[in-house]
């Protein structure tokens, strides 16, 4: 049923918008667009945070935990009219719309309740899916994690890694913890072994909680 209203929806939402593209004068088209390509550009540009998401503490990653590439941008942003109909309402009152399509303005949000990772279509489309991330008040805010002063590193390799790949991994960690994705750390434990070229015997979230506590153990010593 989702996916019937998300397909009325779409051919719906394209009908609507070719009206409003092409019932504006050239002079409104131009003004129009910075808002239509906004969001596609800032991602692009701040790396997955647009202006929004920087003072809430967001940002677009792949599912398996990387930098989006351009395409998935793109194809991400492409999908905004479906996730975000919300500027297509003014047309409803000059328009003869079928009922039963009202409720695939709302396929966006449906998939933001209804999927595990909270994703919109768009997301889902993209590969992409939105984490949390601390206020970065300073170094020992996002990175620091005590460590016992008997603890046993296991992973030196993990001095390879930046602060800013720290900084993603525990904001990772939070959001396996906080959704119960473990998908996800399986992914990204993949990702880390392969880069790293280490094996670990342990499992996903283990393995990156190690890492970070290997991490703090080097950099405090």
């Amino acid at each position: 049923m989702l996916a019937l209203y998300e397909s009325n929806g779409a051919l719906f939402q394209q009908q609507t918008f070719f009206i409003w593209i092409f019932s504006m004068d050239l002079k409104s088209f131009f003004i129009s667009l910075p808002v239509l390509f906004y969001h596609l550009i800032s991602e692009i540009s701040f790396n997955g945070r647009s202006l929004g998401k920087m003072a809430l503490n967001l940002k677009v990653i792949t599912a398996e935990g990387g930098q989006p590439s351009i395409g998935q941008y793109l194809l991400r942003w492409s999908f905004r009219l479906l996730d975000f109909p919300i500027f297509l309402l003014g047309l409803i009152a000059t328009t003869e719309i079928p009922w039963w399509t009202f409720p695939a303005l709302f396929g966006g949000l449906f998939c933001v309740i209804f999927t595990q990772k909270s994703q919109r279509i768009g997301d889902i489309v993209a590969g992409t899916i939105i984490i949390d991330l601390k206020n970065r008040t300073s170094w020992e805010d996002t990175v620091f994690t005590e460590v016992e002063s008997t603890y046993q590193p296991r992973y030196p390799e993990v001095m390879q890694l930046s602060d800013r790949d720290i900084n993603t991994l525990k904001s990772i960690i939070e959001n396996v913890k906080k959704k119960n994705d473990y998908d996800l750390s399986i992914r990204i434990a993949s990702r880390i072994q392969s880069k790293l070229k280490l094996s670990s015997d342990q499992d996903s979230l283990d393995f990156l909680q190690t890492l970070l506590k290997d991490y703090n153990f080097y950099t405090t010593q």
